[in-house]
């Protein structure tokens, strides 16, 4: 049975919000320079534009599973796109960094429950027959996000205000809306489920936290400093406490008893530092063709296409065989050849063909294909149906927390590096480097402080390896089970 009429219009109201959302965490990375010199800040601080927004992604999600079932999919997800609008909206209208970065934490709690909303609004739909299909179709945001975000971006930063980066989801959004009142059914309220509290608590400050003291260690630039303790203790021990309130059986934001399946824990472990890795160097690359070539926004951003196209060819590829196989026996095949594509730049100079970058990068997004769907599909292999929903409410926060580790602790690397290698030259501060009169001077040294960050994105890659070797060897099961 395919995907009829109503559930192809229903699909294309959930896409059109969730590609706002997915390209959001990429559209920025390229005007990432261009904020810090615009703004006056070093690149620790504008970093918290793209980390504060994947932050707040993260500690909204477990609500929407509760957001659901008190208020309505059709209403919340209604309400997600108005709030991200209206955080969008704001961020254009920024005065300075501090400013910019509480707008895109604003524009980051309605974002991060467009997409796991609207994958349950389209899976209750669709059924378990047709959910195969249903979620590849939300895929194609996850998709098109690295294709299309650097671009689009690069675009309206070297043709108009940075501003317009953000004002440019407004008409999108707009007519999101407008569908979703005509498309999106009406669902039943289930009655008032209570809310976790203790639980979110717990959570999402001790994301925060994490995410803070790992920030501190590019600024202090020592473990040992007490904003930098105060974060990664802190944030420890609130995350340890959530997950005992947790496995208690008391709390019920979300389901940590999902990671006693191998395959979920496998797919979850995989996803998680795939996602430091993959995130992390989306941010560092632009920086590079920035920076120490000295290309456009535009030009950076087109400089970045071939992974997202590389991603594209691989992933319905992947898919097929997965479905054969098992994800056990492409997985680690997929980390593989992203470590060949990401290798590459860990030989970075002033003047490397980018011929050969993009070559790179294109087998980067080979192994990205064959890596993200297939273990996402493990996830839910040897789980009943009455679980999918709390497992997807827990692998959207997986990797999306695996986003925010990998752009703090790349940014980490780099800002020191360019410490160690310049000495007080940038003081830090990318503005101050890039405001320099003669870049090229120091262009050397800066590329080798970028091909130093990217061997951590190759270890990084690596680790990913040892969950991936877990992962089922076995096709997934012909029948769905009727629990």
């Amino acid at each position: 049975m395919g995907l009829d009429r109503a559930l192809l219009r229903l699909a294309s109201v959930v896409v059109l919000g969730t590609i706002m959302s997915i390209l959001d965490t990429t559209i920025v990375n390229v005007a990432i320079e261009t904020l810090a010199r615009d703004l006056d800040a070093s690149l620790t601080s504008i970093q918290w534009v793209s980390t504060g927004y994947l932050l707040a992604l993260a500690t909204v999600i477990p609500l929407t599973g509760w957001a659901m079932e008190r208020f309505g999919g059709r209403n919340m997800w209604m309400l997600s796109v108005t709030l991200f609008l209206a955080g969008s909206g704001l961020c254009g209208l920024a005065w300075n960094v501090e400013s910019l970065i509480f707008f895109r934490v604003l524009q980051g709690f309605g974002g991060g429950m467009i997409m796991p909303i609207g994958q349950a609004i389209l899976a209750q739909a669709a059924g378990p027959q047709r959910m195969g299909r249903v979620m590849s179709v939300i895929g194609v945001p996850t998709l098109l996000g690295p294709i299309l975000g650097p671009v689009i971006g690069g675009l309206i930063v070297d043709n108009f205000s940075w501003r317009w980066i953000f004002f440019v989801n407004l008409p999108v959004g707009a007519v999101a809306l407008a569908l979703a009142f005509r498309i999106l059914p009406r669902t039943e309220v289930r009655g008032r489920s209570p809310l976790d509290v203790r639980g979110l608590l717990l959570l999402s400050p001790g994301l925060a936290l994490l995410i803070y003291g790992l920030s501190e260690v590019g600024t202090e630039g020592t473990l040992m400093d007490w904003h930098v303790l105060l974060g990664l203790l802190g944030g420890a021990a609130l995350l340890v406490a959530f997950a005992l309130w947790s496995l208690r059986g008391r709390g019920t934001l979300i389901d940590l008893s999902l990671f006693k399946d191998r395959a979920f824990a496998a797919a979850s472990g995989t996803t998680f530092i795939f996602g430091v890795s993959l995130f992390g160097a989306m941010l560092i690359l632009p920086l590079y063709y920035q920076v120490v070539r000295e290309e456009s926004a535009l030009n950076a951003g087109l400089l970045l296409a071939p992974q997202g196209i590389g991603a594209a060819m691989a992933m319905p590829i992947a898919g097929r065989i997965t479905d054969k196989v098992g994800a056990g026996r492409v997985v680690p095949f997929g980390i593989l050849v992203a470590l060949v594509g990401t290798g590459v730049y860990t030989q970075l100079t002033a003047d490397t063909s980018f011929w050969l970058l993009g070559f790179a990068l294109w087998v980067r997004g080979l192994g990205l294909g064959m890596t993200m769907m297939p273990a996402m599909a493990a996830a839910y292999q040897t789980l009943s149906r009455a679980a999918v929903p709390r497992a997807t409410s827990l692998i959207n926060i997986i990797r999306t927390v695996g986003g925010s580790v990998g752009t703090a602790v790349l940014t980490v690397v780099l800002e020191r590096q360019i410490t160690t290698n310049l000495g007080g030259e940038g003081g830090g501060s990318l503005g101050a480097l890039t405001g320099a009169t003669d870049v090229s001077r120091v262009a050397e040294p800066l590329a080798d402080a970028f091909a130093h960050t990217m061997w951590w994105a190759v270890g990084l890659t690596a680790l990913a390896l040892i969950p991936a070797l877990f992962l089922p060897r076995h096709p997934p099961p012909a029948v769905a089970d009727g629990d």
